[in-house]
């Protein structure tokens, strides 16, 4: 067969077999064609090569282009195989007069042909091919040529033919699709707008596995449409805002990529836009300030205008989706401007290096007022129906993070709501799977079809925890609180938090998060012990609880990297203990002991004695483990020390185990072993708040004290009270 005769077979997109004419269609008879029978039989018993190209070139006589439906596509592989097609995409040489590329042309063809079945496509000798294929996509060639065209469209056809299989997208990453899409998109050669379709696929489908297989390619990409988006001038621009979001990098954005991306949106935003318009430029912001926090927008005058821009039109939006009732809510784009309006939130809440001036922060907050009152008002009309709701969810998310920040405004609208968040919060803690499900829900509703940058707290109490600390200490908020049974909810949620950090759980892959809300829970614990006693006393909630934290502080104060959240257990666990003193489990059982012994060593660990320079005498000075955090520790740790004192008269057998653990001993040896005047007055007065009451309850320590220069050192530090104390018998 000459090659004319090959060409002639090859040019299968104007017979019959051509992928793009490969689509399903009516049967011209319920029968079978005979001729095209005969020529089938003829494919299936062809000996060589050359009686192979004749009956194919015969089949597609017989069949008129866009008349093969899918049975007639089957039987025509049954004829076929595999085989000849591999060997047609293998081949090296064409024959004399040929282009090189005809074999594979006509290789790919027929596979295109094959894959329109979705059985086919997936079959492992399409699968293998995948390689090949992608190479496909970057060989160079003429760009007018016809018939490298149509291998193209047959090779991308083939490919996305793979991808809407099941597990056609892995296998495509594996093969080394991304990179060839990508690299075919950046040539701008024939075909790029379908590689860039097919990439958007592909993310959609499996981000995370892209980006680890073709990171470099999938941020050139991201250079060029970037790149593009700044420039653009005409509509393109708004359907770049539709793909960028797919193309942001879980990891850091190049600073470059940030520079034209938010120069475009500033002069998107910056311009009167119709909704379709302006929405998609929303979005695209959030999905910036999701993944890059405010590090997008430039400092400077620019940026501050920019970021005040974004969060007035993102509050603008909510309230009019919000306040009118019966308007149908565009729930992904409310929920981008949520995103907004939460960097809106911690921008003004910033002391230092924040973007915005202090008029600017003054105008945005009232503004921020206002669309979370319309964040109330829709939450108010909320049924049980619709609580499983992802826009719902998103809703209470950022209630929660204004509610962090400021509690004093909207306080009536915020009482009036506590009943519901209580309920929503314990209906989601029920069900954490949903809850868990509901994020996730949340993150593609408000960015993209992937799931953004930072996970989203999977928890609807998680969100709530920072305004409840605060709401907390106002009589009113908490009276409604406690009425609806948000203590009970809240020491059942710190159990169930505690167990993921105890032995036996990888504490390393945890996120931040569970720490931190076990944190915030103990402090909206220490904001009851003090403003409602009588709750701890009553509810048997907080016994569990006590019982926890006497069981979990001995192994926690020994855990690098966690003082912060011991000290957080250790202040509440003494406070608890002075309210709940007649409790069995606190009458020297080896619980209790092993929690005060525990206790004593955060409480006694904090300061040592450090050498100065050029002075025979030391200072007192904050332990290394101490020193990076007292900060954030300081209140605690006076809280504790105050705590422990007031545990010692209720609880007999305290005094005679903090004198074994040698407490006493090595603080007064701490405070003879430093010059007075490094320690600070409130030091001083919790020092001595410590000792007078171990020297009052127990004769032995009053000895020992006395035996460590316990008198010498009260006077020398004007301890009246325990010079006093140690000088009765």
């Amino acid at each position: 067969m000459s090659c004319c005769d090959l060409a002639s077979a090859g040019q299968l997109g104007k017979a019959g077999i051509m992928a793009s004419d490969c689509e399903p269609a009516l049967n011209q008879a319920e029968g079978r064609n005979p001729t095209l029978e005969r020529y089938l039989g003829a494919l299936r018993e062809a000996k060589n090569d050359s009686e192979q190209f004749a009956a194919l070139l015969l089949v597609t006589k017989a069949v008129k282009a866009g008349d093969i439906d899918a049975k007639t596509r089957r039987r025509i592989f049954d004829a076929v195989g595999f085989t000849f097609p591999n060997r047609l995409l293998t081949s090296k040489e064409a024959p004399d007069g040929c282009p090189d590329h005809v074999l594979r042309a006509l290789g790919v063809a027929l596979l295109a042909c094959f894959c329109s079945d979705p059985e086919l496509a997936a079959h492992p000798q399409v699968l293998n091919k995948i390689p090949i294929l992608s190479t496909f996509l970057t060989a160079r060639g003429d760009p007018d040529d016809a018939a490298r065209r149509s291998m193209i469209d047959d090779t991308y056809q083939c490919l996305t033919a793979v991808a809407g299989t099941p597990r056609g997208p892995r296998h495509l990453i594996a093969g080394g699709t991304v990179s060839a899409l990508c690299q075919a998109y950046l040539g701008h050669g024939y075909g790029f707008d379908q590689a860039l379709a097919l990439l958007v696929g592909l993310l959609a489908a499996a981000e995370t596995q892209c980006w680890k297989e073709a990171e470099p390619d999938l941020l050139a990409v991201l250079r060029g449409l970037s790149e593009d988006f700044q420039k653009a001038e005409d509509a393109s621009k708004f359907e770049l805002c539709q793909l960028l979001p797919l193309f942001l990098p879980p990891t850091t954005v190049p600073s470059e990529c940030l520079r034209d991306l938010q120069a475009g949106l500033a002069r998107i935003l910056g311009s009167k836009l119709s909704s379709w318009q302006r929405n998609p430029a929303l979005k695209l912001a959030a999905r910036l300030a999701h993944a890059c926090g405010s590090d997008w927008i430039p400092v400077g005058s620019s940026g501050s205008k920019f970021l005040a821009l974004l969060v007035n039109l993102a509050c603008v939006e909510v309230r009019l989706a919000l306040e009118e009732t019966g308007t149908e809510v565009k729930e992904d784009v409310v929920t981008a401007c949520y995103a907004l309006m939460e960097l809106g939130i911690q921008e003004c809440t910033r002391c230092e290096q924040s973007l915005l001036k202090e008029p600017q922060k003054v105008q945005l907050v009232s503004i921020m007022k206002e669309a979370i009152g319309a964040v109330i008002h829709y939450l108010q009309q909320v049924g049980p129906e619709k609580q499983k709701e992802p826009f719902v969810f998103a809703s209470v998310r950022i209630l929660g993070a204004w509610l962090a920040e400021e509690t004093s405004s909207l306080r009536k609208e915020v009482c009036q709501l506590l009943p519901f968040l209580v309920r929503y919060a314990k209906t989601l803690y029920e069900e954490a799977e949903e809850a868990n499900d509901l994020s996730q829900q949340v993150a593609t509703l408000a960015i993209s079809p992937t799931t953004p940058g930072p996970t989203w707290p999977g928890d609807a109490l998680r969100l709530l925890l920072p305004g409840w600390c605060h709401l907390t200490v106002e009589d009113g908020p908490r009276e409604i609180l406690i009425k609806e049974g948000a203590p009970s909810l809240l020491c059942k949620y710190f159990l169930q938090q505690w167990e993921l950090t105890s032995p036996g759980h990888d504490t390393s892959v945890l996120p931040d998060s569970v720490e931190i809300g076990l944190q915030t829970c103990c402090h909206i614990f220490l904001n009851l012990v003090v403003t409602a006693p009588g709750l701890i006393k009553r509810d048997a909630c907080f016994t569990s609880l006590m019982n926890t934290l006497m069981t979990s502080l001995p192994a926690l104060v020994q855990q690098q990297g966690r003082l912060l959240l011991a000290a957080n257990v250790a202040t509440l666990g003494l406070l608890m203990a002075r309210l709940l003193s007649t409790s069995p489990a606190l009458q020297g059982t080896p619980a209790s002991r092993g929690f005060f012994a525990a206790a004593i060593l955060f409480l006694s660990q904090s300061h040592v004695a450090r050498a100065t320079p050029g002075s025979d005498q030391a200072v007192l000075a904050l332990s290394p483990d101490y020193e990076g955090i007292w900060a954030d520790l300081q209140e605690l740790w006076f809280l504790g020390m105050q705590a422990f004192t007031g545990c010692v008269p209720l609880l007999p057998w305290l005094a005679p185990a903090a004198l074994r653990s040698r407490w006493p001993q090595e603080l007064l040896q701490l405070l003879g072993s430093v010059s007075p005047n490094s320690v600070k007055p409130e030091m001083v007065a919790a020092y001595q708040g410590v000792l007078v009451e171990l020297a009052r309850a127990n004769r032995l320590c009053r000895e020992a004290m006395r035996l460590q220069a316990g008198e010498e050192t009260a006077s020398h530090y004007r301890m009246a009270a325990l010079e006093q104390c140690l000088s009765e018998p």
